[in-house]
């Protein structure tokens, strides 16, 4: 017993130690959370104060919850057998199958996952006869997910709680919904709390049960709660109320997927007499990134408020504030260190790139493979191989070549446009019979009237979209072209219409691919580009620098961290600076303050004085979180002058990558409108129009087309 205390700091040990009523532990980032939790477990069964059955131990993950049943099981010298540990969502699920029969269930109940849930509210919003292109069902599924986030059955969803969704029909479709999955002996993940608070409400019987069988409870990343899971922790705690919690209010940054910071900042007043425990001495990271983090995170008014004090002795390097001119050398940047970091011995595996949103990635990932360094993305896929880009390039592929068969049969529906499986067999039948492709069969089958209902009116559309897309592209470009298919298709608008919390994000990478078109000349080689890329492949074993999102870095640690992108429009973004008033701008603090607490050695933070957003070219602002930085423990560089306006630099050379297609120089002086210019394809012309570095050309032969200024020279 005194060996596994000894292994303590003495405010570790006061966390361990005090037993008796409601403890909140703040945890700082890397002071030793995981080792407090799960040493207070086993301390709890080896004094004898509760068997292994009556600890109720909830993680917010199933790696979570792994991790602390085998480090119990290694403190007390055997496996840790009969415990009730787990996710929320796990215990209420044994919770629920012991107890079906009380919420009018049978114990063999299924759990429905996402796309059934969607499938059963398309049939209930159908035969309501709601548009669901209008009303998408994935919206409804959002909205009622959040309702049960809060706690709220269809009877206490109140006005105030409501939404004007399908004309304010939400409420009555969140009653159906709920009725029929009791008919399918049905629950959803939502539904696992929800039922469960009902009962633990309507059964005093059952609640005493569960109050006298758990003596301690114990609650892993408590700041993440939501109100359901705040609601389910105070019933079963009230009792003897020996509840202990522990989090960081500082790393509370997912509130668009329900949590509540407020639950931890509350914790004193929701449990009169709790005590506060401050862990605040940080093994994880050098003396600078610490101060840098302390700093920044002060500037919060909703915290409860703590210092990290480093837990190591080396100085090590101040954090790394680094202006450059663009994105580009960005890009170019992150690659050139870690190229100089891999020579010396650095192991890929520790350094990470944290982005604020997924989008970002991808010109970290094309440099990145330019540079032959292997990399990874973790908790989402390469940028090219996400849905909405694969659809996109779809529409993109038929475009550049209508015989592309697999490309049409993705985008023939998508969005809807009633071309149903018999529809699309009809066509695979005509395009088999004759040997053309499916588009052409599709024409044929429209002229000789062998369509008929929405499958006709769908094909004719898309076909006729497809012809005058042709003429965008041939006219102004494949840029252009891009942005009009996104548009006019209508799959822009389905991303637009669909509320859940992935949305925003797709809308962002979708831009972002048409920024990535930019860079080349045609739509034939940056379709070629693609290609190559996605067949690029690593070892799975290899050492490989770790691409993600800030959100999914939380948790995890790196010798370097990369934070780009810090201005203000991406980080904060720009909800959170529109919408989300000061509190959304806590949030995004305390990301930054995350990101800057995953490194333990060296955190280099990039902004860029001009950001390509959607094909253009956009001046951008530091971000304001660079201010709050403490001048003491950062080393600002390609700044002429400090501060949030700060001047860049201008750009160094560019040598092209083995990947990109190598535009001419950029000319000595910017091209105005009525300038004579030569293009190597289009021969010559007259400049019509210029913005940045984008020209519209009105050439000899060739007609009017828009350009990069580096593909043209003076004539």
């Amino acid at each position: 017993m005194a060996d596994y205390l000894a292994r303590l700091n003495a405010e570790q040990r006061l966390a361990v130690e005090t037993l008796d009523g409601p403890l909140l532990v703040l945890a700082g980032a890397g002071t030793g959370k995981t080792r407090v939790l799960t040493t207070r477990f086993a301390h709890i069964l080896l004094t004898g104060r509760a068997w292994p059955s009556q600890v109720l131990a909830v993680t917010f993950t199933n790696k979570a919850a792994r991790e602390m049943r085998e480090r119990v099981s290694a403190l007390l010298g055997r496996p840790a057998d009969g415990l009730w540990l787990g996710t929320f969502h796990a215990l209420s699920a044994r919770m629920l199958r012991a107890h079906a029969a009380l919420a009018g269930l049978s114990p063999n109940f299924t759990i429905l996952d996402t796309d059934d849930q969607i499938r059963l509210l398309r049939q209930l919003m159908e035969a309501a006869r709601l548009d669901i292109k209008r009303w998408p069902p994935a919206t409804l599924a959002g909205v009622i997910q959040r309702w049960k986030d809060r706690g709220l059955t269809p009877a206490r969803v109140t006005a105030a709680e409501d939404t004007d969704f399908a004309a304010g029909q939400a409420r009555a479709l969140y009653a159906d919904y709920q009725a029929r999955l009791a008919t399918l002996n049905a629950v959803d993940f939502g539904d696992l709390l929800l039922h469960v608070i009902e009962l633990l409400r309507a059964q005093p019987d059952l609640l005493a049960e569960y109050r006298r069988r758990f003596r301690y409870i114990l609650v892993d990343e408590y700041q993440d709660t939501n109100v359901a899971q705040y609601l389910w922790l105070r019933l079963l705690a009230e009792g003897h109320r020996n509840l202990c919690c522990v989090g960081d209010d500082d790393q509370s940054i997912y509130s668009w997927r329900g949590a509540e910071v407020e639950n931890i900042l509350r914790f004193e007043r929701d449990f009169p007499g709790a005590r506060i425990v401050r862990l605040e001495t940080n093994y994880r990271s050098t003396p600078a990134i610490l101060a840098a983090a302390a700093g920044l995170i002060a500037h919060n008014e909703g915290r409860l408020g703590k210092t990290l004090r480093p837990g190591i002795a080396a100085a090590g390097e101040k954090v790394a504030v680094v202006g450059v001119w663009d994105s580009d050398e960005e890009a170019r940047m992150v690659g050139g260190r870690i190229e100089a970091l891999r020579a010396e011995g650095h192991k890929l595996a520790e350094i990470a790139v944290l982005v604020r949103a997924g989008f970002q990635t991808r010109a970290f990932e094309e440099r990145l493979l330019t540079l032959a360094i292997p990399y990874r993305i973790v908790g989402g896929l390469r940028f090219y191989e996400r849905q909405e880009i694969r659809d996109a390039l779809a529409y993109l592929r038929v475009l550049a070549q209508p015989a592309d068969d697999l490309a049409f049969e993705r985008i023939v529906n998508l969005p809807r446009r009633g071309v149903g499986e018999t529809a699309l067999r009809s066509l695979r039948e005509a395009a088999r019979a004759a040997g053309i492709p499916l588009a052409a069969a599709a024409g044929a089958l429209l002229e000789r009237g062998a369509l008929r209902g929405p499958a006709r009116a769908g094909l004719t559309g898309l076909l006729r979209d497809l012809d005058r897309w042709h003429g965008v592209l041939d006219a102004q470009g494949h840029v252009t072209a891009a942005e009009t298919v996104l548009d006019e298709s209508g799959y822009s608008a389905m991303w637009q219409a669909d509320k859940s919390a992935d949305a925003p994000g797709r809308l962002e990478n979708l831009k972002e691919l048409v920024r990535a078109m930019a860079e080349f000349e045609t739509l034939g080689g940056f379709l070629d580009h693609v290609a190559l890329v996605t067949e690029t492949e690593t070892d799975a074993a290899e050492d490989r620098v770790n691409l993600m999102t800030l959100h999914g870095a939380k948790g995890l640690e790196f010798d370097t961290v990369f934070l780009p992108g810090w201005e203000d429009g991406v980080f904060p973004n720009l909800r959170a600076m529109d919408a989300g008033g000061a509190k959304g701008l806590e949030e995004e603090r305390r990301l930054a303050y995350v990101g800057l607490t995953r490194a333990r050695v060296r955190a280099i933070v990039s902004h860029a004085a001009h950001r390509r957003i959607y094909a253009n070219w956009q001046d951008s602002v530091p971000s304001r979180f660079l201010d709050e930085l403490p001048e003491a423990a950062v080393v600002r560089s390609g700044a002429i002058a400090a501060g949030g306006m700060a001047r860049i630099a201008a750009p160094p050379p560019r040598l092209a990558g083995a990947w990109e297609l190598a535009p001419r120089p950029a000319p000595a002086a910017a091209f105005a409108a009525g300038a004579r210019v030569f293009h190597e394809k289009f021969g010559y012309g007259t400049v019509t129009a210029a913005e940045d570095h984008r020209l519209e050309v009105a050439f000899d032969k060739a007609g009017t087309k828009r350009v990069l200024d580096g593909f043209v020279s003076a004539a």
